[in-house]
């Protein structure tokens, strides 16, 4: 799969991709970024979109608390 292009799928989908990546391959939102090379800020941004954040302590997206 090209990481590159996964800014441009479902939010869902790329959430899932990305706590995968987190899970297993990343151990950073900063090293995350890098391998699908996009800006940490815009990953974050997007899956805001969809009421998720980043939990550096968790190393994983979380659902926003209401």
């Amino acid at each position: 799969m090209d990481l590159t292009k996964c800014m441009n799928m479902d939010a869902n989908i790329l959430l899932g991709i990305a706590n995968d990546k987190l899970r297993h391959e990343c151990r950073s939102l900063h090293s995350l970024a890098a391998m699908m090379d996009v800006n940490e800020r815009q990953l974050e941004s997007r899956l805001a979109e969809i009421g998720f954040h980043y939990e550096e302590d968790l190393n994983q997206f979380r659902p926003d608390i209401k």
